[in-house]
Formats: structure tokens, sequence, C-alpha cells
């Protein structure tokens, strides 16, 4: 524990908390701080300005990092028969249809990160939408994970592509990369992943929509930074 304290000290000690640093400031500070024992990530934390109990106002999409994020995901993918080859090939390692659906209904496991579906399997999944959409898991036309070509769905994801939305605070969320990414790298992922927010504005929401961005290395201080 005294080692924990220490270092949390020494990384406090580097970061100005009322400063606005630069986006390559910030960067090359997270890294600094990103002193645990383990290669960490590089979160992203983008508050926005909008009502979060007004569904009108919810902030979702998706975006292609550059670089990735540094972390594979496992992939379920809900599909006919005859896709079930292609979905393979393009790297899910979990595929099926109704059988899949059922043993989940059953069990009410879900050991997989992200899940896309055949538009004709969507109707069909309407009996564990309950069980996939409490965890964030539930596919949709609007993220990207919905779709006929479900083998380019699984390879964008797999090269990067990650889906964002606000929390009950009006807050996204948001993995960059590992520490150990090259800097330019992260900077590329951050100003995409900034760019693909902004542009997912709510017409609803009038005047400033994002109020400040920071970001950190797992276990690090927050860092405010300016893109």
């Amino acid at each position: 524990m005294p080692k924990l304290a220490k270092r949390v000290k020494a990384n406090l000690e580097l970061v100005d908390r009322e400063k606005v640093y630069s986006a390559e400031e910030g960067i090359e500070l997270a890294k600094k701080t990103a002193t645990t024992k383990f290669v960490g990530s590089v979160e992203v934390h983008i508050r926005t300005l909008i009502d979060a109990k007004k569904t009108d106002q919810a902030v979702r999409g998706t975006v292609s990092l550059p670089h990735g994020t540094g972390k594979s995901k496992k992939v379920a993918a809900f599909v006919t028969d005859t896709k079930e080859k292609e979905a393979k090939d393009a790297g899910a390692e979990i595929v099926g249809g109704e059988d899949l659906i059922k043993k989940i209904k059953e069990s009410e496991k879900t050991d997989f990160d992200v899940a896309v579906a055949e538009p004709a399997l969507m109707p069909k999944l309407a009996q564990i939408a309950k069980i996939l959409g409490t965890r964030g898991l539930m596919p949709n036309p609007k993220t990207g994970t919905v779709g006929a070509d479900v083998g380019k769905i699984i390879k964008e994801i797999a090269g990067g592509k990650v889906n964002f939305k606000n929390d009950d605070s009006g807050n996204i969320h948001q993995i960059i990369g590992k520490s150990n990414f090259p800097n330019d790298q992260l900077l590329a992922n951050l100003k995409a992943l900034y760019r693909a927010v902004t542009e997912s504005k709510p017409s609803t929401v009038k005047g400033q929509f994002i109020s400040g961005v920071s970001i950190n290395a797992t276990m690090g201080p927050g860092i405010k930074v300016k893109i």
C-alpha cells in the first residue's frame, strides 16, 4: 500500500489539475503517469452538456480508430446457416442462429464483447433482448452491428471500430489505445474519437455541446486537454 500511495503522489505532482493541456502534451503526460506494473490503457472522457434523461438528446455512434485500441474483441455473430462460414472466416468466435439464441436464453451467459447480427435474426433476438440490452450487447443498426454483410462488420470491429454512447451523467468514456502506443497513434485515435462525437451532436441540443475533455492512463490522474 505505501508503494501505491507513493506512486500516486508522484503522478499527481506531474499534473497541474487546473491547467488545460494541448492534446499532444496530455498524451505525453498520460504516458508518463502510466506506472502500473502491467501495460494499461489510455482513456478519454468527454463531458457533454446534454440532458441525459431526455431520450432525444442521447449521444451514440461508432468510430473506426485508425490504430485500434490494442485490445482484441470476442465477437458473437447471430446469423443464418448460409452466413455462418462468412462470419467465422471474418473472425467471429461465437457463431449461430436460433440455437445460439436458445443457449443464451437458457444460460443467460454472454462470454463475448460484441454482438453482430443479420437483419433476418433481429426479430428472433427479441427473446434475449433484455439479457443483451442490459449488458450493452444488443446489436443495433445505429451502431453498425446489424447488416447483411456480416463479414465486413466483423472485420471492421477487429480493425478498431468501436461504439460510444453517453452514460447517465451525459459523459462519454472510451479507451483509445495502450499506454505503450506511440504518441502519434494515440493522438490520431483521440482526434478521430473527438470528431465522431462532435458529429453525433443531437439536433435537439442547442449551443455548446462539449464542455470538456480529459485523458488518463489506467489508474493515473485525469489530465484536462483541449482538442
